[in-house]
């Protein structure tokens, strides 16, 4: 028996480990991914090895070993500047889609999700980028929706400034049609290729979309056919106002951190009932907290492990850090000292973000030091850092599961690959155990590992009606 009361190799439905009932919730788990973990001081670990970090070997060995354990996803972080904190934290960008297109090559079913800006590319550029990407990858591509939040992205693209947030939603909401459109415009049966007749593609079943919005305009078709997802999953990273109306509105699966159970709670309720309201599906809207865990035979090896990696910090940089997030400038002299409430900047951009948010909660709640705040944010930038056992780290997720809080997570190791092994091999199996999570894949595209479905061209004609008009 196991220690929630079903048999050794069964779930709780009398089902093979990992297995479950028709249309039954499942918990859903993706690989986050960043250069050398998401520890800041992860790069200077005896554990890890800084010079695989651009070695190609070592992202196709990560996603070779998450298929391995039935991951959903491998997710890959994007933006398109140089970070300010590179002089100390592993924190340069690979290009996304060449990074995927490699681990495509040596992986099967895991799905690949990339982040990529709607303020900074093009719908038409995008829109060929994913699909090929599903093409290439036999349908297991999804796009992570941002805005992009560093300002000193604009410079790289001839701006003065960068566009501020309400702005790069408007974009993005006018971007997001524009873009699903041109995915849309090859009807599934467009595509013909046949060597008898001669006829290779049906043009009455590709369409021009002629987006006219109030932001772009794409004429259109694209000259891809219909990918194998129709479309990649719509994932959403971001948790202010205007986050949550576009994820609402939009996305599949949210991106999200939280520090505390109650918040977790409340984010999902909410997002799940603006969906809701807008006429969707709950259930087809993912909410994927971060966690980032320190897992060791004990509690107490497991806690001095993550002081390992915390006492490898620069304390320069995490100063850094607390002035991009709160506004406030403070010397090494006062690390020891309260984080002085007073000197956070509330007004303005800053104000407007939901790590800007997560952080100040802390502060309010915790009245924690200058240095205990930074090693909060050092472990995951604000996602939940949790340090224990296997089945601490197990119970941890079973309760925001099924408390209302989670539909899976984004893991994210503090150091690679050695922290997700750890999960992968201790974890994994007590999820399985208890019938949370599956023991291997029963579908080839991230949308069958989500659960979510295939969405219809927008153009194609109903049965029985008269055939589109095709392109001029």
């Amino acid at each position: 028996m196991t220690a929630d009361g079903t048999r050794d190799g069964t779930s709780g439905a009398g089902l093979p480990t990992g297995q479950r009932p028709a249309g039954e919730r499942e918990l859903h788990l993706n690989l986050f991914v960043y250069p050398g973990g998401h520890h800041e001081a992860a790069w200077r670990h005896g554990s890890s090895d800084p010079d695989r970090l651009l070695d190609v070997g070592h992202y196709q060995d990560l996603a070779r070993s998450a298929e391995a354990a039935a991951f959903d996803g491998v997710f890959f972080a994007d933006g398109p500047s140089l970070a300010d904190n590179v002089r100390y934290a592993s924190r340069f960008r690979l290009e996304p889609f060449t990074w995927l297109s490699a681990i495509a090559a040596v992986t099967e079913r895991i799905g690949l999700i990339a982040t990529a800006s709607t303020t900074y590319t093009e719908p038409y550029n995008l829109a060929r980028l994913f699909a090929s990407l599903d093409h290439l990858s036999r349908g297991r591509a999804g796009w992570n929706i941002v805005t992009t939040g560093a300002p000193q992205a604009a410079g790289n693209f001839g701006l003065d400034s960068h566009p501020v947030h309400a702005e790069r939603y408007a974009r993005a909401q006018d971007f997001l049609e524009a873009v699903t459109k041109l995915w849309d415009s090859w009807e599934d049966e467009a595509l013909v290729a046949d060597q008898r007749s001669g006829l290779f593609a049906d043009t009455d079943r590709i369409h021009t979309v002629d987006h006219d919005g109030p932001l772009l305009k794409v004429r259109g078709p694209l000259n891809i056919p219909r990918s194998p997802q129709g479309r990649p999953v719509y994932v959403q990273a971001g948790s202010s106002e205007d986050g949550r109306a576009f994820a609402a509105r939009h996305a599949e699966a949210v991106f999200t951190a939280h520090q505390t159970l109650g918040s977790g709670q409340d984010f999902y309720a909410d997002i799940k009932k603006r969906a809701a309201r807008l006429g969707r599906d709950p259930r087809q809207l993912l909410v994927l907290p971060g966690i980032s865990p320190f897992i060791a035979s004990t509690e107490a090896a497991a806690r001095r492990l993550h002081e390992e990696f915390n006492e490898l910090t620069q304390p320069e940089y995490s100063l850094q850090l607390l002035h991009r997030l709160l506004g406030v400038r403070l010397s090494q002299e006062e690390l020891d000292g309260p984080v002085p409430r007073e000197l956070i900047e509330t007004d303005g951009e800053r104000g407007n973000g939901s790590r800007f948010r997560l952080v100040l909660d802390i502060v309010e709640r915790e009245q924690p030091t200058v240095r205990e705040l930074l090693h909060r944010l050092a472990g995951a930038r604000g996602h939940r850092v949790i340090a224990g056992t296997p089945e601490q780290v197990a119970d941890q997720l079973q309760q925001w599961y099924e408390e209302g809080a989670a539909d899976g997570f984004n893991v994210m190791p503090p150091w690679l690959p050695g922290g997700f092994d750890l999960f992968a091999e201790h974890v994994v199996p007590i999820l399985r155990q208890r019938g949370l999570f599956r023991g291997e894949y029963s579908g080839r595209t991230l949308r069958e590992h989500y659960g979510l479905p295939r969405p219809a061209s927008r153009y194609a004609a109903p049965r029985g009606a008269a055939a589109a008009v095709p392109v001029a």
